[in-house]
């Protein structure tokens, strides 16, 4: 499946979820931001939130996803932006994000896409078909 389908799961799923690990914890949080750009589908989250602190700790990571008797499961490991600009554009977006992530906060939307990703989409009773991404 090219990005393009990836990024179209996702949207049609609405919410997914996205899995780290804190020292020995696993942890699961539903998430909903995500942007196909350059080739690659990235991820909002914000620079204050246990999340992104997991991962720049233990970038491996998991999302899932479920559309139907259909769910995807895409695992890599999170590599963030550097430049804000992305985040800046997906800011000017979502008016609602704007009111938490701002000069005012101090709060920043930290924009990550997975590297070294493998993903499959999976049928409810069958086994997984591998997802080229």
């Amino acid at each position: 499946m090219p990005v393009g389908q990836l990024n179209e799961f996702l949207d049609k799923a609405g919410v997914f979820f996205l899995a780290t690990v804190d020292g020995g914890q696993p942890k699961l949080r539903p998430l909903g931001l995500h942007v196909e750009f350059d080739g690659k589908v990235y991820f909002g989250i914000g620079d204050f939130k246990d999340v992104y602190k997991q991962l720049k700790a233990n970038p491996k990571c998991e999302i899932v996803a479920c559309q139907g008797a259909d769910w995807l499961r895409y695992t890599g490991k999170a590599v963030f932006e550097s430049d804000f600009g992305m985040a800046e554009a997906v800011l000017k977006q979502a008016p609602n994000l704007q009111q938490i992530y701002n000069e005012q906060t101090g709060y920043k939307m930290m924009m990550f896409h997975l590297e070294d990703a493998k993903a499959s989409i999976i049928h409810m009773m069958g086994e997984g078909d591998p997802v080229e991404c």
